[in-house]
């Protein structure tokens, strides 16, 4: 998990930018994760505390993360207190996003 090999072929960031990309979002993560749950192994759910700016850096990240990993669908819902970050793939990327809730379990856990 400490290397990027998991990151797919499929992903077009450029290979000297995704160390940069992976600590933006572990970044957030580890500031604002309240809560994860995996009820379906291709959808990920991620509760992140709201505050100012929160809603605005998320949908920066998920613009520039669909961008370049076009198998990743995210749906945001901000709520007064709480962001709800839902993240799906398809059944090629599952392993994708494994590795997506074991860093933010981590991110968690560092809290």
């Amino acid at each position: 998990m400490t290397g990027l090999a998991w990151v797919p072929q499929s992903c077009t960031l450029p290979t000297e930018e995704r160390p940069l990309r992976v600590a933006e979002w572990d970044a957030l993560f580890s500031e604002r994760l309240t809560s994860l749950s995996r009820a379906e192994p291709l959808h990920l759910r991620l509760d992140l505390a709201g505050g100012e700016g929160v809603l605005e850096r998320l949908r920066d990240l998920v613009e520039r993360e669909s961008g370049c990993c076009s198998f990743f669908t995210f749906t945001t819902t901000a709520g007064q207190d709480l962001i709800r970050l839902d993240i799906s793939v398809d059944q090629a990327h599952e392993a994708v996003l494994d590795v997506l809730a074991a860093r933010t379990a981590a991110a968690q856990e560092q809290r």
